[in-house]
């Protein structure tokens, strides 16, 4: 079974044709990064604007790479939340276009199932149930894969996304767009121990996350070092940023996993592809006798595939949307469209 898959949430055009969930016989993205790099972030009614400019080409290229045509695929999937709303109806409208020209089903795929299944793609053998930490600009939750289709949310972050913490970091040290991933390399020679970032936790909710706080504290840091003429060695701040939000999500997937009774951890997110968390997630792994799965390095940032392995098993559920889908801003992992 060939999925054509569509993906346009935030800044990257993507579009990708996959067979039963697994195999991908195709995957285009056409990134927007140098496009919002000189506004230090993405600009929603620009990243609209690209999406309505390229998704034609990607999606025709996405068709000819797999050596396939519209005909050849068995559905069209798209994601239809959360992310930016205009971005995201570029998408879904140019789906929904393909479906009834094309008479193949429409299948609605959520952005955070989409990042999980990127697994599916790395690791044949992976299989639900397990526990998933999802990292990303947007979103940082725990959550209890039960099934293909059946999430539960364990924890969830109460402001900030830990990406968007990495981000404004790494903007408040004049690091250029995209922040998480230049403040990664920034940081791999700086001592993690030098500067004191605060331990978030939510009362009464051990397992939700908090990353405003630790936003902050960096920048003030920043600020009153300037604000008193002191240089910072910005390798360090970085590092030790870095390390403050990877314990907060290490110590609360620890204690998942364990009221949980889990044995198989998995990561997704585009901050999974962070080096310092997929260290930590390895050492905790081996010292609690885990089994871990980390997506490939080449799938944790947004892209088709990821939306044709879980439109697989959406489809296999017979999950399909009338011609009023419409996008979605936000939506939790566990809400199923109206179809």
């Amino acid at each position: 079974m060939k999925i054509l898959a569509i993906e346009s949430s935030c800044d990257e055009t993507a579009a990708a044709v996959v067979e039963n969930g697994r195999t991908v016989l195709s995957n285009v993205v056409s990134t927007q990064i140098e496009k919002h790099k000189i506004f230090g972030g993405v600009v929603p009614e620009i990243a609209s604007r690209l999406h309505t400019e390229n998704i034609s080409a990607v999606v025709e290229k996405a068709l000819q790479d797999a050596n396939c045509t519209i005909g050849d695929v068995d559905a069209v999937a798209v994601t239809y939340a959360p992310g930016l709303i205009g971005a995201l109806l570029v998408g879904v409208n140019y789906a929904k276009g393909l479906s009834l020209a094309s008479g193949k089903p429409l299948v609605p795929v959520h952005h955070l199932r989409s990042h999980i299944a990127a697994n599916y793609i790395t690791h044949k053998d992976l299989k639900p149930p397990f526990m998933c930490l999802v990292v990303s600009g947007g979103n940082t939750l725990l959550c209890k894969v039960r099934d293909y289709t059946d999430f539960e949310v364990v924890g969830r972050t109460r402001d900030d996304a830990a990406g968007e913490a990495m981000d404004k970091a790494a903007r408040t040290l004049g690091l250029p767009y995209p922040g998480g991933v230049n403040l990664d390399k920034l940081s791999k020679n700086g001592d993690n121990t030098k500067y004191k970032f605060p331990r978030p936790h939510v009362e009464g909710s051990p397992l939700d996350f908090s990353f405003s706080g630790l936003k902050t504290s960096v920048i003030n840091l920043v600020h009153n070092a300037e604000q008193k003429g002191e240089e910072l060695n910005t390798a360090d701040v970085g590092a030790s940023f870095i390390n403050a939000v990877v314990n907060s999500l290490a110590e609360n997937t620890v204690n998942a996993m364990e009221q949980y009774g889990e044995k198989t951890l998995v990561l997704a997110g585009g901050v999974s592809a962070n080096s310092v968390l997929r260290r930590r997630m390895e050492e905790e792994a081996k010292a609690h006798g885990w089994h871990l799965f980390l997506p490939d390095l080449s799938l944790c940032g947004d892209n088709g595939a990821m939306v044709g392995a879980q439109g697989y098993y959406e489809f296999l559920k017979r999950r399909f949307a009338h011609l009023s889908l419409n996008a979605k801003a936000t939506a939790d992992i566990a809400e199923n469209p109206e179809i």
